[in-house]
């Protein structure tokens, strides 16, 4: 008799584990599910914040001319574009590239220098007109 009863209690404790484990994957599953409802209700207010897309914003004004990549062609002849810009705040001079990629200008060690100290006393100067605004 003491066999069967112990073969009974270790199908009720096979049980018992089998229905933890199903438990602990139903409570996971649902876990997982309210952080997916969580994460899309970030991403609507972010959505409600920012306001429409292009595509929304142009289908709502009723506008046909649609924004078009640019062929191959036109990207390398505004990429082939090198200007020189001076920065208005530091001073500085910078050679820009196409849509704004910054290039390094190679220079002698004399030049290089002499840039280093017309930066430094721009940047002084701005960081004292700064301090001037705030007071």
């Amino acid at each position: 008799m003491s066999k069967k009863y112990k073969k009974s209690k270790d199908s009720h404790s096979e049980r018992h584990k089998d229905h933890s484990k199903k438990k602990r994957k139903k409570e996971k599953k649902e876990k997982k599910r309210k952080k997916k409802d969580k994460s899309h209700d970030k991403e609507e207010k972010i959505k409600e914040m920012i306001g429409p897309t292009v595509s929304e914003a142009s289908s709502q004004s009723g506008a046909s001319s649609a924004y078009r990549p640019m062929t191959k062609e036109q990207w390398e002849k505004s990429q082939s574009v090198v200007r020189r810009v001076l920065d208005p705040e530091t001073g500085r001079q910078r050679l820009v590239k196409g849509d704004g990629e910054i290039l390094e200008e190679p220079v002698s060690k004399s030049r290089h220098r002499e840039i280093n100290k017309q930066a430094t006393a721009s940047d002084g100067s701005f960081f004292q007109s700064q301090l001037q605004k705030k007071i």
